[in-house]
């Protein structure tokens, strides 16, 4: 079993443009000669994890490898993956870590970590903010197609204090902004005392399905810890997106 299961890998681990490997080449690999890996990858093909082109004779991985991949991703709960991530990024920041889908045009809180030696922040899981205002509704849609920003901006970059973005040209550069960067910024658009960093997550289509944010009251987070924080918000974004199978392409 263990021989069969190191074949499997080693057609796995191949290079995308490799056309696939010999026999000759599975064998010496696996450490076993050609009839061996043959008669190894037989029970493979019949299950269809592994497929042998007739013209080459070269080995790939088979329509049940993708099947039994997608069943794996299928199984994956976002919060369930995401919840070590955020609490070992509150314990380094000692800031409330959230993490945040896109309902529509507004962003909901799914699942929360704090810091209850600080002062608490006033979101909670459930509650649903405009995405244009916070940074988590900003980190999704600097990687959504174009025509979610436009529907942003056609319904209104309505003002709640005197630092949200309302001028739909700032707003777009904004957004190449954050995509350039890695990482959004609240500085407090959403509330007056609050500033937050936010990056997305990507699924294992690299689709953008939600955010993640560190945030604090104005006085416990300056502008200069918000830029310091952006780049380990992204990282830890990153991370999640892996364990949910993303392959980190270009999300530009």
């Amino acid at each position: 079993m263990r021989r069969a299961l190191a074949i499997l890998e080693t057609v796995r681990v191949q290079p995308p443009d490799a056309g696939g490997l010999t026999l000759t080449q599975i064998a010496e690999a696996v450490g076993v000669n050609k009839s061996t890996a043959l008669r190894l990858s037989t029970p493979l093909i019949e299950a269809g994890l592994l497929h042998r082109a007739r013209d080459s004779g070269r080995f790939r991985l088979g329509s049940a490898a993708l099947a039994l991949g997608q069943a794996y991703l299928d199984q994956l709960d976002l919060r369930s993956v995401a919840a070590p991530h955020l609490r070992a990024l509150m314990r380094r920041t000692d800031h409330t870590c959230h993490l945040v889908v896109l309902e529509g045009l507004d962003v909901v809180y799914a699942d929360k970590v704090e810091n209850t030696a600080t002062v608490r922040m006033a979101s909670r899981i459930g509650a649903r903010m405009p995405a244009h205002r916070t940074a988590v509704g900003k980190a999704i849609l600097a990687h959504s197609p174009p025509d979610l920003t436009d529907d942003v901006l056609q319904t209104g970059l309505w003002p709640v204090t005197g630092t949200t973005i309302t001028d739909p040209e700032v707003f777009r550069r904004e957004l190449d902004t954050i995509r350039a960067r890695g990482y959004a910024i609240d500085d407090r658009e959403n509330e007056p005392e609050v500033r937050c960093v936010a990056a997305p997550v990507f699924d294992h289509n690299d689709d953008v399905i939600a955010a993640i944010s560190v945030s604090a009251l104005a006085s416990r987070l300056p502008a200069t810890r918000v830029r310091e924080l952006g780049p380990e918000v992204a990282r830890v974004a990153a991370a999640v997106s892996g364990d949910l199978g993303a392959r980190g392409g270009n999300h530009s």
